[in-house]
């Protein structure tokens, strides 16, 4: 077929170039797992990279190799991350929150050739060593003077294997469907599934994430993903900093408030992103302390859906706009931003905020739709919920080593939410299918009754299951983790909550714990709390 345009690659390796190329002055700031601070520009970041290339080439890594990587964000893993793509290999990064069953499992399904692990969490690797059938080098990436002793000939140093090369090494022109990045579900319902990305659909989804709209980055932004490179590519971010070539400020293992605001402060970050309880703890700091935050101007959060008191908190107090962002690992992850559109403009604050509230309008690159249990498309009018599904250049298809697809014949891809779209475009999650309580032929939207609960100030978290009821089959049981020394009555609660919901979806019940449980990757484990609740009863029944 005739072509006009040139057939450019649409390669990572593409993106760092770029970044060496036109700007090459930029800093990227990291907090060392070992200790102490780190500072270089991009021109060293991209030689290091190439460095790296060229020591996993010397280990024995070829193109397909999965390199795996057991680490937080630090200018280290940025470079392995860049590295292992660039020279074809596929980069795996690992979430160290995982159980050690589960680890051994990841690690054994991708086949690792090596395994680049931060000092933090050699004793987690060791503790499984044993049982990891393909690795044959752990590389540790510290300098030698910081290795830990009675380690084994097959633990080396990733700055010395650095030192060893050049750094003279050309990017290969790789075809752009080739595999590059691999990361896993949490693995909430059976083992985790691997969701294997190439470099077309990165490239594709930081041409997306750069834009205004989407994560506001540009070339004078200063940002700081709080959110892990483990957890579903740090939402791309490092992809996006090298794009646009602005400050890339990475916190490393540190994710206590009073080492952020610090970090925030001295660094001038603007722009950063996280899951909701990291903000939690950064608001209650922020009342503690009673300091402001910065040149900080925008958060986007993710994840999980952030309370309506928290977005409020921010924006009225510290001058802070929210955005939520919604996606999936099997979506690279963006897919949804909450960011303001024309239309919205327009609105009361009021209006405004309850459309901030929601989890965004989809981003160009990925279609969205909800159905109902027969498939049958519903409207786009705010209140009908369905399942919600998704398709697009940067959404899975297959995943990793599976024998079927993971999307019907049409290539939708089922997310497992429940969600409404309004008529301006913005998609709200009222629940995950598992999740949705019904009572009495209704739905209730454990969501929602979430955020209402956390927004009183006694309550530092909160979360609703469906237990069942002799009557209504199943009813809300609100379950809170509260400040220290405070309690409420479930009238109290109720009273409070008849402020944001409808009286029928008021719980029957309500439990105390000292924590919540969360998942691997930060949100609330329903599945835990069902477990934990299973033969719960409620009063009077």
């Amino acid at each position: 077929m005739l072509k006009d345009m040139q057939d450019w690659p649409l390669l990572v390796s593409k993106i760092l170039e770029h970044a060496e190329l036109n700007h090459s002055y930029q800093e990227i700031f990291s907090k060392l797992p070992e200790g102490g601070e780190f500072r270089y520009s991009m021109a060293d970041m991209a030689k290091r990279a190439r460095q790296a290339a060229q020591a996993f080439q010397t280990l024995g890594v070829k193109e397909g190799d999965r390199v795996g990587t057991l680490a937080w964000n630090t200018h280290r893993h940025v470079e392995i991350w860049y590295a292992a793509s660039g020279m074809g290999a596929v980069t795996h990064t690992i979430n160290p929150r995982l159980f050690p069953e589960q680890l051994v499992y990841i690690m054994n399904h991708a086949e690792d050739k090596i395994l680049c692990v931060d000092v933090t969490f050699v004793p987690l690797v060791q503790a499984i060593e044993a049982e990891l059938k393909t690795v044959e080098k752990f590389i540790v990436m510290v300098g030698k003077d910081h290795m830990p002793e009675g380690l084994g000939d097959n633990w080396i140093s990733y700055e010395e294997i650095l030192m060893a090369e050049s750094g003279e090494y050309a990017w290969p022109d790789l075809d752009e469907n080739t595999p590059c990045g691999l990361c896993y579900t949490s693995g909430t319902t059976g083992n985790p599934k691997g969701v294997q990305y190439t470099h077309r659909s990165n490239f594709l989804h930081t041409l997306i994430a750069i834009s205004g709209d989407t994560l506001g980055i540009t070339a004078k932004s200063v940002i700081l993903p709080v959110v892990p490179m483990f957890h579903a590519n740090a939402w791309g971010i490092p992809y996006a900093a090298c794009a646009t070539g602005c400050k890339m400020v990475l916190n490393g293992p540190h994710f206590e408030p009073d080492v952020l605001h610090d970090i925030i402060i001295r660094e001038d970050v603007n722009v950063t992103a996280a899951v909701p309880t990291v903000w939690t703890g950064m608001l209650q700091y922020l009342k503690d302390t009673g300091k402001d935050m910065g040149k900080l101007t925008t958060v986007t959060i993710g994840g999980s859906a952030a309370p309506r008191s928290m977005i409020e908190e921010f924006q009225e107090n510290y001058g802070v706009r929210v955005n939520h962002a919604w996606g999936m690992t099997e979506m690279s992850p963006l897919g949804s931003i909450g960011s303001e559109n024309a239309a919205v403009a327009n609105l009361s604050k009021k209006e405004k905020l309850d459309v901030q509230c929601k989890q965004g309008r989809t981003v160009l690159g990925v279609e969205m739709k909800i159905v109902d249990d027969e498939g049958n498309s519903l409207p786009r009018d705010g209140k009908t919920s369905g399942n919600l599904l998704v398709r697009g250049p940067w959404v899975v298809d297959t995943y990793y080593r599976a024998d079927t697809r993971a999307v019907d014949n049409d290539g939708w891809f089922d997310t497992g939410d429940v969600a409404c779209i309004d008529e301006y475009g913005y998609m709200q999650i009222t629940d995950r299918s598992k999740d949705v309580i019904k009572s009495g032929g209704e739905w209730v939207s454990s969501i929602d009754l979430e955020n209402a609960a956390v927004a009183h100030p006694d309550v530092v978290e909160a979360a609703v299951i469906g237990r069942y009821h002799p009557k209504w089959e199943e009813r809300p049981l609100l379950i809170l983790k509260m400040h220290e020394g405070k309690t409420v009555t479930l009238e109290e609660m109720h009273e409070f909550l008849l402020q944001h919901v409808i009286k029928w979806w008021l719980p029957d019940g309500i439990e105390f714990v000292d924590e919540l449980p969360h998942t691997a990757t930060g949100k609330i484990s329903k599945k835990d709390l069902r477990d934990q609740f299973k033969d719960y009863k409620f009063p009077g029944t």
